[in-house]
């Protein structure tokens, strides 16, 4: 005979500091600890906050969560923070992952007109994490369209796991706009999967972020075999609430998003009674 158990994964629930967006990063762990978040993930971008080390040390420090991870600035709004050099930004980014404990640096593949960052992307990020025990997670992105046109924005390529890094993030509202399959692309990524971005997405040309459970992808579905698997890397709620008329509103989807997350990471598994 055999009776059902629930086995929760080492995975820790964090979150992006981008999902408080027109909010503050300061408010964003304010949220997170308050919610009962694991930790947050700084988006590094314009809020001189996200971009100070000091300052986010003081804010993990008082709010007592810890920053489980960094996302390089690699946005188009973020050409000019921490350098207009693409390799400066993933330096920074590094040395600020190591003073704060993080775990992971996410980084997006270059933009194709970065065309000597594209060149040497892959190797590069090779000799980065080589220099390090932080993780380099590299973000699946997605073609951008409009209309009937498709323009290939990214280099060496959107789908990240065409090319050889150490560590992936796998982005679930990226995958939505990809309008590729979100569990075949974890099967190509192995046990190089690091990192998760969790949002939910209905396949629009539009980067969408909506809370889990809101759109197409199948983030049930990946959270419990991220449980069966063991997975130990980091689950980062990634949504775009800024549409929210209020504080409240804003709490009230990030608390959903956590709650969803937890109940399917919570897989019920089969094992021998002894």
């Amino acid at each position: 005979m055999a009776e059902p158990v629930v086995r929760i994964p080492d995975a820790k629930v964090a979150l992006s500091t981008a999902s408080v967006y027109p909010e503050s990063t300061a408010t964003a762990f304010e949220i997170a600890a308050r919610l009962g978040y694991d930790g947050v993930e700084v988006m590094v971008w314009t809020d001189p906050v996200s971009q100070d080390i000091e300052a986010l040390r003081r804010l993990s420090d008082y709010h007592r969560i810890p920053i489980l991870a960094v996302h390089a600035p690699c946005l188009l709004i973020t050409q000019r923070v921490w350098s207009t050099d693409p390799w400066t930004k993933l330096q920074r980014a590094r040395a600020a992952a190591e003073k704060l404990g993080a775990h992971t640096v996410v980084v997006h593949p270059p933009f194709r007109w970065q065309r000597q960052y594209a060149r040497d992307f892959v190797a590069g990020i090779w000799r980065m994490a080589d220099e390090t025990d932080v993780r380099f997670a590299v973000e699946n992105m997605y073609p951008w369209r409009y209309r009937d046109r498709e323009m290939l924005a990214y280099a060496p390529d959107w789908d990240v796991t065409k090319d050889d890094y150490r560590h992936f993030t796998i982005d679930l509202s990226h995958t939505a706009t990809a309008r590729t399959d979100a569990v075949h692309m974890i099967d190509r990524m192995g046990d190089r999967l690091g990192h998760v971005h969790l949002a939910d997405g209905r396949g629009s040309a539009k980067d969408e972020h909506l809370v889990p459970g809101r759109g197409t992808q199948p983030c049930a579905e990946v959270l419990e075999r991220l449980a069966m698997t063991g997975f130990d890397g980091h689950v980062v709620i990634e949504v775009n609430t800024r549409r929210a008329m209020s504080g409240a509103e804003r709490e009230a989807d990030l608390a959903e998003a956590l709650a969803y997350t937890r109940l399917h990471l919570a897989s019920a598994v089969k094992v021998p009674r002894r």
